[in-house]
């Protein structure tokens, strides 16, 4: 019976990935065998309880003998592990919600045209490298997730096609995750290893900064010389031009991301609390902006009589809210396609079978090539059970070689798959990105350049 409901669980995981991978083959959106996966695994947890002789102790990272439990004992622990992973997934879903809002309340007072107004070429090679550079900035500083938005909106209002944007909407997730990967909030992974001490920032960052950037500098490369990136474009006519507001809103806004990280060193609490708060700052900013614009709409600033070509447009009936607007926009379908993928992997985790799987891995290879392979994982396999799970498997110091190396590969190997980071689920909800599209065209750059850069850092190593 163990055999059987452990193998029902991979099962259904494996049925759910495919699912997932075939969503516009079935024409079935990539959310919904994301949540069924999640709750059949539960299922088969649950069926199977009492068969299980071991389980996996998250807050310990160890495997803990529970064949001597009572069934009674057992339901406990298996609520207990589902509020703990629950809760846990609930604070990057909360942190992402609340960065999504403000990015969508930014694109409410059209902030990212003071950004846009800066792109002067009508280019594909040149807007290319400008993109991948900002990707790999913002992503440090906000956050891989965060900088992917940002640049894919700013895109949709620089190029018209769609076939266009995708190509640089799958640059511009290698370029993010490998900007991440260097900062310690600018992925969850790294954030994960920072607050769990097994790195410092600036040791992670004297390390990872060159090997990152180089996994962001030849996919870029390679790609600038690929014939989606030749030629030229039509920039488009500049529908609201920036302004005071759009400047204010923008620098606001990722100025209060951007605290995030000095809220939690700080108060040192969770980051979702202080992604609340700088929602709440930002959220009352735009409020009383679009409290004062209505009022000024409805009054009227400017007399016809002094200015005969003013047209004033009627004015809206009755106000509406700039935040609630944003949180009607953000990318629930992807909030909760996450929600599944990290409550499924929390199933395979609660079992043991990641970290087993895991264990026998390490025993029968270096350290190096497991972490390599580990990073390769995280494309299939989401990057945070697995570097949940690792933090467990090795008895090394503070800022040791493997911790930094974990970093860069569960970081930077996601890219090549779509679904393997949360960049690259957002850039497949933004732009409608298929998973056999990305497989094809943009999974290979990102190899080249994780290979690249993981070498890079183990010749560093060396030397």
């Amino acid at each position: 019976m163990l055999f059987i409901m452990e193998l029902f669980i991979i099962i259904v995981f494996v049925l759910g990935y495919l699912g997932i991978t075939l969503e516009h083959s079935l024409k079935v959106d990539k959310l919904i065998p994301s949540l069924l996966m999640m709750a059949f695994a539960w299922a088969g947890v649950s069926i199977g309880l009492n068969d299980f002789t071991s389980w996996f102790n998250s807050a310990a990272h160890e495997l803990i003998d529970i064949s001597g439990m009572s069934i009674e004992a057992k339901g406990d622990l298996m609520d207990e592990t589902l509020l703990h992973h629950l809760g846990k997934t609930a604070e990057i879903l909360i942190f992402l919600i609340g960065a999504m809002t403000i990015v969508e309340i930014i694109d409410h007072f059209h902030g990212f045209s003071a950004i846009k107004n800066f792109i002067r070429t009508n280019k594909k090679r040149t807007l290319l490298w400008i993109v991948s550079f900002l990707a790999f900035i913002l992503s440090a500083i906000i956050d891989n997730l965060t900088a992917t938005i940002v640049l894919i909106t700013i895109l949709r209002k620089l190029l018209s096609k769609s076939e266009d944007r995708i190509w640089f909407a799958g640059i511009i997730v290698v370029c993010a995750n490998a900007g991440g990967a260097w900062s310690p909030i600018g992925d969850v992974t790294t954030t994960m290893l920072w607050m769990g001490g097994k790195v410092t920032a600036i040791k992670l960052m004297e390390y990872l900064l060159i090997p990152s950037l180089i996994c962001m500098l030849i996919p870029t490369f390679v790609a600038s010389f690929m014939k989606p990136f030749k030629g030229t474009f039509e920039l488009p006519k500049e529908e609201v031009a920036a302004n005071s507001k759009a400047s204010l809103m923008l620098y606001l806004g990722l100025g209060m991301i951007v605290f995030v990280p000095i809220f939690k060193t700080i108060f040192e609490l969770p980051p979702y609390v202080g992604m609340m708060l700088s929602l709440g700052v930002v959220a009352l900013f735009a409020e009383t902006i679009s409290v004062r614009q209505f009022k000024m709409a409805y009054v009227g600033i400017v007399k016809k009589d002094k200015n005969p070509d003013y047209i004033q447009e009627k004015p809206a009936e009755k106000h509406e809210s700039p935040t609630f607007r944003a949180l009607t926009k953000i990318e629930m379908p992807s909030i909760l396609f996450f929600l599944g993928i990290l409550m499924t992997v929390a199933a395979l985790e609660s079992l043991g079978l990641v970290f087993n799987f895991g264990q026998s891995v390490q025993n029968s290879m270096h350290d190096d090539v497991f972490v390599i392979l580990l990073g390769a994982g995280s494309a299939v396999i989401d990057n945070v059970p697995l570097v949940a799970a690792s933090m467990g498997m090795f008895n090394v110091p503070v800022d040791d070689h493997i911790w930094q190396f974990i970093a860069y590969s569960a970081g930077t190997g996601g890219s090549m798959l779509i679904i393997g980071s949360a960049a690259g689920v957002v850039a497949m909800g933004m732009e409608k990105i298929s998973f056999f599209w990305y497989l094809k065209n943009i999974s290979w750059l990102a190899l080249i350049g994780y290979l690249a850069g993981a070498g890079f850092y183990l010749l560093e190593r060396v030397l």
